[in-house]
């Protein structure tokens, strides 16, 4: 019953916010739902009795609607930002062109209606989730992520960070400041590896918030 529920949820944040992308719609779903159940407790794995479920169980976590329509800060998505995605996949131009021929309006269009990818080949970790997920992590990589106000124009939000077992975590800048010209403002992750472990993926979390928003993201990590 998971998706019709999320379907329903969807359509009446499109009812409320005519005006959000899909991205922005994921966003608000992903970084307003509780990892707790009703009781405050821990989600454990269904059928598995004592196994705690991570993300790659339940994703952002159990949905949240009324939060959902008032989320504060979102991580949008548009056109060039899966081009760029493409093409730090290594597609070619023309492969990229030919898979995506109706974004002819993005930054990436040449004025003969062709795509070029940009010079310096983006990352792919890179694409503006509402997730980070890093795998076979040894030493260190840093991640981009943008975000949105669409909360109060004059708001502050700082950081709250959970690292993933065996990680350290640096956020720059680690204060958001939000204005009437600044409505997007990008932010670096920088993970580290501690210590190399047998086990493969390991979770926390990184979360903005201004007091009364908890705008907060899954992390995976493998180690």
């Amino acid at each position: 019953m998971a998706t019709p529920h999320v379907s329903g949820i969807v359509a009446l944040l499109k009812v409320a916010h005519p005006n959000w992308s899909p991205a922005t719609i994921k966003s608000a779903l992903v970084t307003t739902s509780w990892n707790e159940d009703t009781y405050t407790s821990e989600i454990f794995l269904e059928g598995t009795g004592d196994k705690l479920a991570d993300p790659f169980d339940f994703g952002g976590g159990i949905c949240n609607p009324n939060g959902a329509t008032d989320p504060g800060l979102v991580y949008d998505m548009d056109k060039d930002d899966y081009l760029n995605y493409l093409c730090s996949l290594g597609y070619s131009n023309d492969m990229v062109y030919n898979a995506t021929t109706y974004l002819s309006s993005s930054k990436n269009s040449t004025a003969a209606g062709g795509i070029v990818c940009p010079k310096k080949v983006p990352s792919r970790l890179d694409l503006n989730l509402p997730s980070i997920s890093i795998p076979n992590l040894k030493n260190s990589v840093s991640v981009k992520r943008t975000v949105t106000n669409v909360g109060n124009v004059n708001s502050i939000y700082k950081v709250l960070v959970k690292p993933p077992r065996n990680t350290a975590i640096k956020v720059s800048p680690h204060v958001l400041k939000f204005n009437a010209k600044a409505k997007k403002i990008s932010f670096e992750v920088k993970i580290t590896s501690t210590h190399q472990s047998s086990t493969k993926f390991t979770f926390g979390s990184l979360a903005w918030s201004d007091g009364k928003h908890f705008v907060r993201i899954p992390k995976q990590i493998d180690v």
